[in-house]
């Protein structure tokens, strides 16, 4: 009975998450479509509109971080709902705004709550799910942000050529009425819930508890940096994607949604079969292999497309270059032990989308000079950085959220001690 209650509770959560990042994907994926609307009635650059991009994934990485630390201190639930609210109120305004500046504001504050909710719903799955089927099942969990971008492209098509841009944005009110779910019928985890006594006896201060260990220290660091370079090529070519298939390759709203559906799916299947094979020939195999090829087809996308080739060459862009964020939410999680894996997940892949903020408006500038296409081949060298670091630096499964946490935790207080020893 007890292991039937189990399964059903982790059946419900991750359906529920899975939604969570369906709104989240949609989210960030209206801006993009709607970045070639947005020069046209505000009169702006394309410098100027990659600075929406950039000013978004700074409110994600602000979002992000704050979101990681407060889920160690208050719970993971909890703050997944909050930060919910804030990104559907916050873009659902967007429709309403009169002025770029305006745009940009809202933008960056509805941001804080995208990446607050993707740091945070992506940790609740991972300590939910046991370690055999983990990147399987959290694979499957990142097809859900492609699905957003699905279809968001699909009422786009339909919306943007008779309606505008503004209606769009309409969409993103029903995540309130999800939060809402979230806030009362889902559980917290269990790793969770069995150190929330200690954290209201003992004050501590995850930060310190991160650097303390030099183990935990350097994982932490490399994750950084990791986090920038493919965040940088990510958001990237995401920003820009829609707008290099309208004004560079000349396909309409409607040609260009079309392709756009092809390369999206293609990122779905991408995603789900890179967490099966992940679960069984390794977390770091995988992630270095998406960053690798990714790194390879996108300068071939630039130099090599043709009306023939064009969507043979999207879709297996689309494929290619969403398998480290199949892999990358177990492999992460995994680094960790649970009393500061909120404040270490949220705060190395948020400080990376600092780093990558740049992203959007330098291939903005590079586009006014060059091509958007340019911008795209220089994005491979970012991906290619992100798949060497791993490969040469960051073990996978070094602590694991469901089964061994508390052989785990013991390692980690033993690691400790023997530092403290040494420096002694």
């Amino acid at each position: 009975m007890e292991k039937s209650n189990s399964n059903r509770n982790w059946l419900i959560v991750f359906v529920t998450c899975f939604v969570s990042l369906i709104f989240d994907g949609m989210d960030m994926q209206i801006l993009s479509l709607s970045i070639p609307s947005l020069m046209e009635e505000f009169h702006i650059s394309k410098a100027a509109a990659g600075l929406l991009g950039t000013w978004s994934l700074v409110g994600m990485a602000i979002g992000g971080i704050s979101g990681g630390w407060l889920s160690d201190r208050y719970g993971r639930v909890r703050i997944a709902a909050v930060m919910m609210v804030v990104f559907s109120v916050g873009t659902t305004l967007l429709a309403f705004v009169q002025t770029y500046e305006q745009f940009l504001v809202i933008r960056t504050i509805s941001a804080i709550g995208i990446g607050a909710e993707y740091t945070v719903i992506t940790m609740l799955m991972a300590e939910y799910v046991p370690t055999k089927k983990r990147t399987t099942i959290l694979g499957s969990l990142q097809a859900a942000y492609s699905v957003g971008f699905l279809i968001i492209t699909l009422l786009a098509g339909l919306f943007l050529p008779s309606f505008g841009w503004r209606s769009l944005y309409l969409v993103n009110i029903l995540p309130i009425f999800l939060a809402i779910f979230i806030a009362y019928k889902i559980p917290e985890p269990k790793g969770w819930k069995e150190k929330e006594p200690k954290a209201k006896t003992v004050k501590k201060n995850e930060w310190a508890t991160l650097f303390k260990d030099p183990k935990t220290r350097n994982t932490f660091l490399l994750w950084t940096i990791t986090s920038i370079f493919l965040q940088f090529g990510y958001f990237g070519v995401g920003v820009w994607l829609p707008t290099y298939l309208v004004s560079e390759l000349g396909f309409n709203y409607t040609k260009m949604t079309g392709y756009l559906v092809g390369a999206y799916s293609a990122m779905i299947l991408g995603k789900v079969i890179t967490g099966w094979l992940a679960d069984k020939y390794g977390r770091r195999a995988m992630f270095v292999f998406g960053g690798l090829s990714t790194a390879i087809a996108l300068p071939v996308i630039n130099y090599y497309n043709s009306p023939g080739n064009i969507i043979v060459l999207l879709t297996i862009l689309g494929f290619l270059y969403g398998v480290p964020y199949a892999v990358i939410a177990t492999y992460m999680n995994e680094s960790f032990p649970t009393q500061i894996r909120g404040t270490a997940v949220g705060s190395s892949y948020n400080i990376g989308r600092f780093g990558a903020a740049i992203a959007p408006i330098l291939i903005g500038i590079i586009a006014e000079s060059y091509s958007i296409g340019f911008g795209f081949a220089l994005l491979g060298i970012s991906y290619a950085l992100s798949g060497v670091l791993p490969a040469l630096f960051i073990r996978e499964k070094m602590y694991d959220p469901f089964e061994n946490e508390k052989n785990a935790l013991q390692e980690h207080s033993e690691s400790t001690e023997k530092n403290q020893s040494l420096y002694s």
